[in-house]
């Protein structure tokens, strides 16, 4: 056992999910063994929590890329680093608003006008969803600004054994932009979502590529329909999934501080980006890095399908 394996260790946060990763520098170069011994947990414990590191640009990049192929993205806002195409500044959606006539707090309502609304994997619309993200936090508000995370693989296993039989053989339409709430007469952000349609046919329970566990993949913010059933049969379905996925028991819930990192499994996860900071006079600063991922596979071996606006493979 090499010292960097030696000193480093695993801490569950929470029943369910959630380890927090101690003895570990993230800025430097990890060996094969390190590098198996956090894939390993994050397969485990869905979500990792690393403090007090000290990464910047090119160590968060190099750090991803012993975990899978960084996501390149085409267009992110001015906060992100030009440098560093693979690296997004959260920072960043505070001009999403701006961009169509609304200021942060009206875009989150518009967005977030449920409980369930704001849960979501990183671009679920996509027909391969990144596998993973990994988020550092740069600067943080003294309070405030926690993100919660919850295990969908538990969350399946956590429903009855008719209901997970029934849900195995269901397929859901995920959708940019159907949770949003449009503005009275023209809306400049219905026509950017009009003109940019994301959507994909993804299997309602699918199999997780390595430990092949069965995943209730449902979020608040993509799902549009349940396929194979009525809009009303669909939408009740949806609420009792949702709220299974959402109950307490399957979550943890996250404190961040600068040099915070955060490396959650998009595969197997949903999590809730905090909306109680838009009063507060302090600035939140993050950085995210995602890893690309690949095409959901259902209980009866069948792949997710494209709608339109997205190919494996092609961001």
């Amino acid at each position: 056992m090499t010292d960097q394996v030696a000193s480093l260790e695993v801490k569950p946060a929470a029943g369910h999910i959630g380890a927090e990763v101690t003895g570990v520098d993230l800025a430097e170069p990890l060996t094969d063994e390190a590098v198996g011994t956090i894939r390993a947990a994050l397969l485990r414990w869905k979500v990792l929590f690393f403090r007090g590191q000290r990464l910047d640009h090119a160590s968060h990049l190099a750090f991803a890329r012993r975990f899978g192929t960084p996501v390149r993205l085409r267009s992110r806002g001015g906060a992100s680093p030009g440098d560093f195409p693979e690296v997004e500044t959260t920072a960043d959606r505070l001009e999403l608003g701006g961009r169509y006539g609304m200021d942060h707090e009206e875009w989150l309502r518009r967005r977030r006008h449920s409980l369930l609304r704001g849960w979501h994997c990183d671009h679920g619309a996509r027909v391969d969803p990144p596998a993973a993200t990994i988020l550092r936090a740069e600067t943080v508000p003294p309070y405030g600004g926690d993100t919660t995370w919850s295990n969908l693989a538990a969350a399946y296993a956590g429903l009855s054994a008719p209901v997970r039989a029934f849900a195995d053989t269901l397929r859901a339409e995920h959708r940019l932009g159907v949770g949003y709430q449009s503005r009275p007469g023209e809306d400049a952000y219905v026509r950017h979502l009009l003109d940019r349609q994301i959507a994909t046919e993804h299997p309602l329970v699918r199999v997780h590529p390595e430990p092949g566990e069965r995943i209730l993949f449902v979020n608040g913010y993509y799902v549009e329909q349940i396929l194979q059933v009525s809009r009303p049969e669909s939408r009740a379905l949806l609420d009792l999934l949702l709220e299974q996925a959402t109950r307490p028991e399957y979550t943890v819930r996250f404190r961040w501080e600068p040099g915070s990192v955060a490396f959650w499994d998009n595969r197997a996860t949903i999590h809730l980006a905090p909306s109680d900071t838009a009063h507060l006079d302090h600035p939140r600063i993050m950085h995210r890095v995602m890893l690309t991922g690949d095409v959901p596979v259902g209980v009866d071996g069948e792949p997710s399908t494209p709608v339109t606006g997205s190919e494996p493979g092609r961001w």
